[in-house]
């Protein structure tokens, strides 16, 4: 396969993915918004949203303070924030129309369709349905487009970068998720079954879709360590690290080429460390540590394949 093309094909999945990310972040702040609580934990858990995404310097450049109402127009509607909503949705249509006689007649109408729909909603709009609905529906899209990216596109290489950016994309917010809103909700979790407890990690819980699956795993209290384990290791929750790092492995494998030896490595190596992993060494060695470490290696290995299969970056 050319190297523009995978290119093309890795990039739309990865900001399809970030999109539905971004919307799942910023819904657990606006749900945990509408619980009692200080005005400084507010402003903590909206300029996090900012800092998982290391967007904070570029938020400042264009609002003087955080509150929820700037956070919410910069990661939706922004037009020079290459990771909101409004533009990871055109920067997925335009991946996808530069390769389109690659993708189904099916996969780029969704694509489009989903753009043209963005691209026409005003905030006045957004304000109208109010943001609950607003990420329900760019998490549907998501949904739609993967589901129609699996049932129709040959499993052949474009299938396969597809699937190596949207895990690799997952694997990175997912990190990023726990990482920042464990190290807020944790000193609410040292009094464990708390009804503010509860709902704070179930909050998070919710924001990658792991609330019902922790209950049918653990069927027991939400506890901090679990809700990690959950999240970094276990193969079986589709947005745990374990789970993403299997696939973008396997994808690997599926695309090999020349000089793509090490990076295949690398990401095995990954792979088997999550899948073996134990979360009470993880938490003992700390957890922070830990993500951050993840990340980077997360970033490393979108780097190599990057060098291995893309097109270089001028």
């Amino acid at each position: 396969m050319l190297s523009r093309t995978a290119d093309h094909l890795y990039w739309m999945a990865r900001y399809m993915e970030r999109a539905e990310n971004i919307a799942r972040m910023l819904d657990v702040n606006y749900r945990m918004s509408m619980m009692p609580q200080s005005q400084v934990q507010e402003d903590q858990a909206w300029g996090a949203t900012l800092r998982i995404m290391g967007l904070e310097a570029a938020f400042h450049e264009r609002h003087s303070e955080i509150t929820p109402d700037n956070v919410l127009d910069f990661m939706i509607f922004e037009p020079t924030n290459h990771s909101s909503i409004r533009s990871c949705l055109l920067a997925a249509r335009e991946n996808g129309h530069a390769v389109r006689g690659t993708l189904t007649s099916e996969l780029w109408e969704t694509t489009n369709a989903t753009w043209l729909k963005m691209r026409d909603f005003t905030r006045e709009e957004f304000l109208d349905v109010g943001p609950g609905e607003f990420f329900e529906w760019v998490k549907y899209r998501s949904h739609l487009s993967r589901g129609v990216t699996i049932g129709t596109m040959l499993q052949d290489e474009s299938l396969r970068f597809i699937r190596i950016g949207t895990f690799l994309e997952r694997a990175d917010n997912t990190a990023r998720i726990l990482d920042v809103k464990y190290q807020i909700l944790l000193p609410a979790g040292e009094s464990e079954g708390g009804a503010a407890d509860y709902y704070q990690w179930s909050a998070l819980l919710r924001s990658v879709s792991a609330f019902e699956v922790y209950r049918k795993v653990y069927r027991d209290l939400i506890t901090p360590a679990r809700v990690a384990e959950l999240l970094l290791l276990r193969a079986d929750m589709p947005r745990s690290l374990a789970r993403c790092m299997k696939e973008v492995y396997a994808n690997l494998q599926g695309v090999s080429n020349a000089q793509s030896a090490e990076t295949e490595r690398q990401a095995g190596e990954l792979e088997s460390q999550l899948r073996f992993g134990k979360i009470d060494d993880i938490v003992r060695g700390g957890l922070h540590s830990y993500t951050m470490r993840l990340l980077d290696r997360v970033q490393s290995l979108g780097n190599r394949i990057a060098d291995d299969f893309l097109v270089p970056v001028s």
